[in-house]
């Protein structure tokens, strides 16, 4: 997965977010966005994911063969997790799960038993989402996003809402992805304990 970014800019009425962004970003590495709150960070995210739609420049997906991805398959690659996104609150976790796996399948060799003991919540497998804490709302995104068979992987505030032991999970998980040479990993963060093992750190500032 490759995503190459030309002269992509953003803006609200006639400001603009950021502009003249010119990347390249591949699959096998980690990429993380840093900036004040307010920066763009986030927004920057959303148009790398197509979630929203850039307001000048260009943005292209292509597979490991070079194949250039269709804006109508995207969807299908991609992953987010982000404090802003709401999970369907009256499903069970157990009913979460398989909602989305009819959408995202899972990585090999899991299933959603297996994907609730990764997550360290099997004891809630019956509860409804809405009557679970901000910290375990904020697991089920990650493991959802971290876990799920997707190319590239966007983490907004990864650890938001997360106690000591749920950022450790965080970590041990994130490391476990970055094995995957056909993952592209993008972060949002102005936390460094969220991206020190990120060796190519981008400020939006620069973009301004």
């Amino acid at each position: 997965m490759i995503i190459k970014a030309d002269q992509i800019g953003k803006k609200y009425r006639r400001e603009w977010i950021f502009r003249g962004v010119d990347l390249t970003l591949s699959a096998g590495n980690s990429y993380t966005f840093v900036g004040p709150n307010g920066s763009g960070k986030s927004t920057l995210l959303q148009v790398l994911a197509g979630m929203q739609p850039a307001s000048a420049g260009k943005l292209t997906y292509n597979l490991p063969d070079g194949q250039l991805l269709d804006d109508e398959d995207w969807y299908r690659h991609i992953v987010l997790a982000a404090p802003y996104l709401e999970l369907i609150e009256e499903l069970t976790l157990s009913e979460l799960l398989y909602f989305h796996v009819q959408f995202k399948p899972f990585r090999p060799g899991l299933d959603a038993t297996t994907l609730m003991d990764r997550m360290q919540l099997s004891h809630a497998r019956n509860k409804e989402i809405r009557f679970f804490s901000s910290g375990m709302k904020q697991r089920v995104k990650l493991g959802l996003a971290l876990f799920s068979e997707a190319r590239l992987v966007l983490l907004d505030e990864p650890t938001a809402n997360l106690d000591r032991q749920g950022a450790t999970w965080y970590r041990n998980a994130v490391e476990e992805l970055l094995t995957r040479p056909d993952c592209l990993l993008l972060l949002g963060s102005n936390q460094p304990d969220e991206y020190d093992f990120c060796s190519n750190v981008l400020d939006v500032t620069q973009w301004k």
